[in-house]
């Protein structure tokens, strides 16, 4: 599993509208990146995570960050979940699986669907270090939104 400290591994994925991105390329624009790793698009949890990260972009704007938002479905299925929910950040779609497993955040089984993201949140400063973590392996819970925020914005000179 990737730690706290270490170089971020890179990826190209497609995002939700077939374009290719690479964690180089976020990260090339000098803000930190939030990396949310969620199960499947759709899927209650799911949809509250990625509503609460819609919903605190102006502060995470503040902090100077990027979201992104990764999980094994397919971009068309990424697109649907972005439109019907409002999102205004990216979703790429892992779905090979490289990356869940290049950061260690591997949910093997969840109601009978195998090898998912774990719910997972990793911020990354433009030098493509790891700074801060959150992994659980209850897909059930959730980040605390508000440190999230607050250490996006420690990173990012927001205030």
């Amino acid at each position: 599993m990737v730690e706290v400290g270490d170089k971020a591994p890179n990826f190209t994925l497609p995002n939700q509208d077939m374009e290719k991105i690479s964690l180089d390329q976020l990260l090339s624009e000098g803000k930190p990146v939030v990396l949310v790793f969620f199960p499947a698009a759709f899927s209650p949890v799911c949809t509250r995570e990625l509503c609460n990260f819609r919903d605190r972009m102006s502060k995470l704007g503040k902090a100077n960050a990027r979201v992104v938002g990764i999980s094994v479905d397919n971009p068309w299925c990424l697109k649907e979940f972005k439109l019907a929910n409002r999102l205004p950040f990216d979703l790429l779609s892992d779905y090979n699986r490289e990356v869940i497993d290049a950061y260690g955040v591997v949910l093997e089984e969840l109601a009978g669907f195998k090898r998912l993201a774990k719910r997972a949140v990793f911020i990354i400063t433009p030098d493509g270090i790891v700074r801060w973590k959150w992994v659980s392996d209850d897909p059930a819970v959730e980040p605390d939104y508000d440190e999230v925020v607050e250490r996006a914005n420690a990173l990012g000179g927001g205030s």
